[in-house]
């Protein structure tokens, strides 16, 4: 049997590969490698696909969710609610500006967080919820803004893992108050080395975070640099070579992301009655682009961290690599001790992160690579 890895970025590049040489040599031989024409189109590009008003390129997901925290003007004394399943950037960036992470609990079937528990967890003190679209599926956006709104609080859309997905019609990133895209290789619109995104509706906003992603620097209407800061920034910026790439991708995108669901829904008919596992769900109302097609694994005569681990271990032996995301969720990780979260204070997440496995999936996936997949999910599963 063939190697099936969880991702195969060689079968996307392949049919996209003369378009996208042809147009990085360009950039090669013009010696324009920050800035220009190529990252003002992807940004007009962006902003139109994910129907915003702004689209703002910057270096990676993790800063654009930190600048959208200094956007909003958050820092020491505030709060910010969100899941602990998730990615460590997304709590790392509200640390950085000061503020403190409220972790609530999550809904073990979406794998988002729960919004009673959200609404739950608001002090005086809360300044914002970013909500994470995990795995590609999105939260109940129309539910999470009647909460934000009734509370008057912001909203930041951690889009990283669902670029096209959407909520009721509309494309995540252009609901909350900013959305925070990832152009990581990996994501379902993914760059050839770092890069990410902030999309808002909102000039103010988008104003502040040109000046943050290029050390606050203030440029003048010809572009000309002035070397005067108005603020403390960082240096973000997305690369030429990259936007360039993104824009070629953008507009493969939407086909893409179908055979991400038609591959989801070939997981969802082929594992069908398989005891010992559970298989994702979505929220009726969204549109998933299944970043990660994420199972559960239930086991009776053992713990359920080591089962999961063990089939993990025998899916690689048969040539299937699955992945754990997160095998620790982050209430629980070493660097928030002093939170004082302990074991057991949210116990769906805890419980989840020893049982969820993300099966190989990706646009160039084959029907006969999914039904190889759970012939060995099948077998490696006898003995349980």
């Amino acid at each position: 049997m063939n190697t099936i890895p969880p991702v195969d970025l060689t079968r996307q590049h392949k049919v996209i590969s003369q378009e996208v040489e042809a147009q990085v040599l360009e950039v090669l031989r013009s010696g324009r490698y920050i800035g220009g024409a190529a990252v003002a189109n992807f940004e007009s590009e962006f902003a139109r696909y994910t129907g915003t008003k702004y689209s703002v390129g910057c270096n990676s997901g993790t800063d654009a969710l930190y600048m959208a925290l200094r956007a909003l003007e958050i820092g020491v004394g505030d709060e910010v609610i969100t899941t602990p399943l998730t990615f460590i950037a997304t709590s790392e960036v509200i640390v950085r500006v000061g503020a403190k992470p409220v972790f609530v609990d999550i809904d073990p079937d979406t794998f988002n967080f729960d919004l009673e528990q959200v609404a739950t967890a608001i002090t005086k003190n809360t300044k914002a919820i970013i909500a994470v679209h995990l795995f590609g599926q999105p939260i109940d956006m129309t539910a999470l803004m009647a909460i934000a709104k009734s509370h008057n609080i912001y909203v930041i859309e951690d889009c990283a893992q669902a670029t096209g997905a959407s909520w009721d019609n509309q494309k995540v990133g252009s609901i909350g108050d900013v959305g925070c895209f990832s152009f990581f290789p990996t994501k379902t619109l993914g760059a050839c080395g770092d890069g990410g995104a902030l999309t808002t509706n909102r000039e103010a906003i988008a104003d502040k975070i040109k000046l943050l992603r290029e050390h606050g620097l203030i440029r003048e209407i010809s572009n000309k640099v002035t070397y005067r800061h108005k603020l403390t920034g960082l240096n973000s910026r997305l690369d030429t070579l990259q936007a360039t790439i993104l824009s070629i991708k953008l507009k493969y995108l939407d086909t893409w992301n179908q055979q991400r669901q038609q591959a989801a829904n070939n997981y969802q008919q082929l594992l069908q009655l398989i005891p010992n596992i559970k298989l994702p769900s979505a929220l009726s109302g969204g549109n998933s682009v299944w970043n990660q097609y994420t199972i559960r694994i239930f086991n009776q005569s053992t713990t359920t961290d080591t089962a999961r681990d063990i089939l993990r271990s025998r899916l690689q032996q048969k040539g299937v690599i699955a992945m754990i995301y997160y095998p620790l969720s982050l209430h629980l990780q070493p660097v928030y001790q002093d939170l004082n979260y302990q074991l057991g204070s949210l116990p769906n997440v805890e419980q989840v992160a020893q049982e969820v496995l993300s099966l190989p999936l990706f646009p160039e996936i084959t029907f006969e690579e999914q039904q190889q997949v759970v012939y060995c999910l099948k077998d490696c599963l006898v003995d349980y």
